[in-house]
This record gives structure tokens, C-alpha cells and sequence, in this order.
């Protein structure tokens, strides 16, 4: 079996330690700080959807949930649609990948970027290779996780 980590050359390790030595300083506390503050505004919009469904349309807590998650969804679409999630990323990084609006952002950016190559090869394969595993890993963590139910629940 081959050795699969080469060394790198002396001319890189120099090219390295140059690269490193000019890289400008991450601003790691700023950028905790805008993540911080963009995921809590985007968790607290859907907060105030979940309470205008349960006040103004007489949803029950329990089935708030779901359209408050549709149009936290359709929002990000949207915004992504018009350009401006992707500033909104840049700005705030990983706050902005709150999980249902950041999946959304990633689904519609990638058929928005090949939507020139048609509707099944280009909208649907691409939009589908991302969708793909997060399906895949979501449906085996659930089974597990409903293995693991059961056999609690068995034993009480």
C-alpha cells in the first residue's frame, strides 16, 4: 500500500511558512460575535412567526411548528433568489447556516447556479447531490435514534 501523505518539497515547506507568516490574523472573537447575532436574529424571527401563528391564527404549540419552519424556508428562498442571503452570509458566516435556513440557501443556490442546464439534469441532479446526504444521514440518525427508543422504552 502506498504511502497516500507525500512530504512537501523544500520549496513548499518555504512557500508554506511564507504563506503563513504574511496570512493576515482571523478575527475569531468578531466573527463568533456577527455568527452570534445573525443566528439569534434568524431564531428569534421564527420565534415571532411561531407566536403570530399561536396568537393571530389559533395554532396549538405543537402544530405552529410546521408552517413557521415553511416560512423561515420560503424567506430564505427568497432572499437567496434575490441575492441577498449571500451577503447576509458573508457578514455573518456560520450564524447564518441555522439549519433550515441555510439548507434552504444551499438547495436553491444550487439550482439557481444550473438551472441554464435544464430541469432534471441541471436543477434537479445538483439541487439533489447535497439534498442526498443530508436525507441520508437524517434517516439513518433517526432510525437509530428509534432503535435506541425502543429499547429504553422496552426496558421502563
Amino acid at each position: 500500500m502506498a504511502n497516500s501523505s507525500k512530504q512537501p518539497t523544500p520549496a513548499q515547506q518555504k512557500y508554506q511558512q511564507l504563506a503563513k507568516k504574511n496570512e493576515p490574523p482571523r478575527p475569531i472573537l468578531k466573527n463568533c460575535i456577527r455568527a452570534f447575532l445573525a443566528g439569534g436574529v434568524i431564531c428569534l424571527i421564527g420565534q415571532c412567526l411561531r407566536e403570530l401563528f399561536i396568537h393571530q391564527f389559533n395554532f396549538t404549540e405543537k402544530t405552529a411548528g410546521n408552517p413557521t419552519v415553511a416560512i423561515l424556508i420560503l424567506i430564505s428562498v427568497i432572499l437567496t433568489s434575490l441575492g441577498v442571503y449571500d451577503k447576509i452570509a458573508q457578514w455573518a458566516g456560520a450564524g447564518s447556516a441555522v439549519p433550515v435556513t441555510g439548507f434552504a440557501n444551499s438547495m436553491a443556490s444550487a439550482a439557481i447556479e444550473h438551472r441554464s442546464e435544464g430541469l432534471v439534469l441541471g436543477v434537479g441532479s445538483n439541487m439533489f447531490k447535497l439534498a442526498g446526504s443530508v436525507i441520508v444521514y437524517g434517516t439513518v440518525a433517526a432510525f437509530v435514534v428509534g432503535i435506541v427508543h425502543m429499547l429504553l422504552d422496552i426496558g421502563g
